[in-house]
């Protein structure tokens, strides 16, 4: 399917999304490398959700290394799991996906807890994908000082391209995102943020993290990017920003 809305987004002037007319109604997956990576861009979802699009979940790890020691009683990995499981379960109930199309893949780590790039999870993201045929796959940006959210997006690539699939990657900044190119973003007012704070802060687990670790809950670190990124982009009539590269394959 081609998106002649989208065609145009190497311009220096970021896309607003809210400004674009595109067919409907579209198949959209989410790979999220960890549970609350679908929450960082909660505006823009909440746009496609409510345009009557079908929202797919993936969570490709279970993000136990997120969870601090003890937290609500979890001291073992699979204690924490099922935590993050469970507020991501949340998190997505409060956002109106149905549990039908929340998917937690559990790729098998290595060493460091990072997802392997081996055959194993190549094969479980392409059979995912396939599934679905989405016209839409978004992920955090793969230039990202996280190396979860690296692998990620270097699996989803091997698969788009191996498989000939076609569809559009949106790639989404993150607080670790080292550089990208802003192509397309999503503006949204206070009471949208406030909305998105209350979802962010259903994984408690990160929010007390932050709070303990960065003095801010995890909802402020969330908004600050995207109060910066309005601010950046001189969008003088909006608040706030989640903004996106785009990369066509096929």
């Amino acid at each position: 399917m081609m998106f002649s809305s989208l065609q145009t987004a190497t311009k220096d002037v970021p896309l607003n999304l809210r400004q674009l007319s595109l067919p409907s109604p579209l198949t959209i997956v989410v790979l999220a490398p960890h549970p609350d990576d679908f929450d960082a861009i909660a505006a823009t979802l909440q746009f496609f959700h409510q345009r009557g699009d079908a929202l797919h979940l993936a969570v490709l790890t279970t993000g136990v290394s997120g969870v601090e020691d003890g937290y609500a009683g979890a001291h073992t990995d699979a204690d924490k799991a099922a935590l993050r499981e469970q507020e991501q379960t949340a998190s997505c109930a409060f956002f109106g996906l149905p549990v039908e199309r929340v998917s937690f893949l559990r790729l098998p780590p290595d060493e460091k807890g990072n997802p392997r790039l081996d055959t194993a999870n190549h094969e479980s993201i392409r059979d995912y994908l396939l599934q679905r045929k989405p016209d839409l796959v978004f992920m955090p940006h793969g230039n990202d000082s996280n190396v979860t959210h690296q692998r990620t997006y270097a699996l989803f690539r091997a698969v788009a391209l191996a498989e000939n699939l076609q569809l559009w990657a949106v790639l989404n900044q993150d607080a670790k995102t080292l550089a990208m190119r802003t192509d397309l973003v999503t503006t949204f007012d206070a009471a949208t943020a406030t909305w998105k704070a209350e979802m962010l802060r259903l994984h408690q687990s990160q929010h007390q993290r932050n709070l303990n670790t960065r003095g801010h809950g995890f909802d402020e670190r969330v908004l600050t990017i995207n109060r910066k990124s309005a601010l950046v982009l001189n969008l003088d009539d909006a608040e706030y920003a989640e903004c996106f590269e785009l990369e066509r394959f096929g």
